[in-house]
């Protein structure tokens, strides 16, 4: 019994022997029934994307220009600046990723009227 148990382990049976499609039979027995049984927790996010496009343009080697509705980005009252950036770089990241830094930001209607914030940020 330990010496199949090894040569199991091992892999030593040539292909079209009992062995061999044992082997095989269990592996897809676990590829396919495993997920049934184990959460491995995979799940959309919940959290929902901006409701309008945004846009992004290269400005340079590491630096973009993303435009963002101001519909999209929730800023209190009387924010500081840091709360503003801390704001807009939030409202930019589903997009740029997480290691993008906000350098300045400018607010401006677009063609049919709508706020926009014009965001410069780099890598």
């Amino acid at each position: 019994m330990n010496k199949i148990l090894k040569s199991y382990f091992y892999w030593t049976y040539p292909r079209g022997n009992v062995h061999y499609d044992v082997m095989v039979s269990l592996i897809l027995i676990f590829i396919f029934v495993t997920p049934q049984f184990w959460n491995f927790g995979d799940k959309p996010s919940k959290a929902s994307g901006p409701a309008h496009p945004i846009t992004v343009v290269g400005d340079g080697d590491h630096d973009v220009i993303v435009s963002v509705q101001a519909s999209d980005v929730h800023i209190p009252e009387g924010a500081s600046n840091n709360e503003v950036k801390k704001a807009l770089r939030m409202a930019i990241e589903p997009v740029t990723g997480d290691a993008v830094f906000v350098e300045r930001w400018e607010t401006k209607p677009d063609d049919q009227g709508n706020l926009i914030w014009r965001i410069w940020a780099h890598r």
